[in-house]
């Protein structure tokens, strides 16, 4: 669970992560070289998403502000079968760990605020 921000980064738990953040129901992971949202490719998320179960939808947090991914990253997510959300940062970190309370089976990506 996202616990607060610092700077442009997130805190979880004890941790501090001043970039980008990789969250899964596993782990949290710095996400050190995280791209402008106009150019996110699957291939910027590395292994994150290969989880078993799929996860239900990728939670992409934009950064300060609500931007929307490019159309081409959004259809390679949902040919594999896994949707996704966008919101500014903040957003997505407290919808996090709503949906996370709820059990659901998510990922996480937010970008640097």
């Amino acid at each position: 669970m996202v616990t607060g921000f610092q700077g442009r980064g997130f805190r979880v738990r004890d941790d501090v992560f001043p970039g980008g953040l990789l969250l899964s129901p596993l782990r949290a992971l710095a996400w050190d070289h995280a791209p402008a949202v106009d150019a996110l490719t699957v291939a910027a998320l590395g292994d994150f998403i290969d989880l078993e179960p799929l996860p239900e939808f990728l939670l992409l947090g934009t950064g300060a502000g609500l931007r929307q991914p490019p159309r081409a990253f959004v259809r390679v997510l949902e040919a594999r079968g896994i949707g996704v959300e966008a919101m500014d940062s903040r957003a997505a970190a407290r919808a996090w760990g709503v949906l996370r309370a709820e059990e659901r089976w998510i990922v996480g990506a937010l970008l640097p605020l």
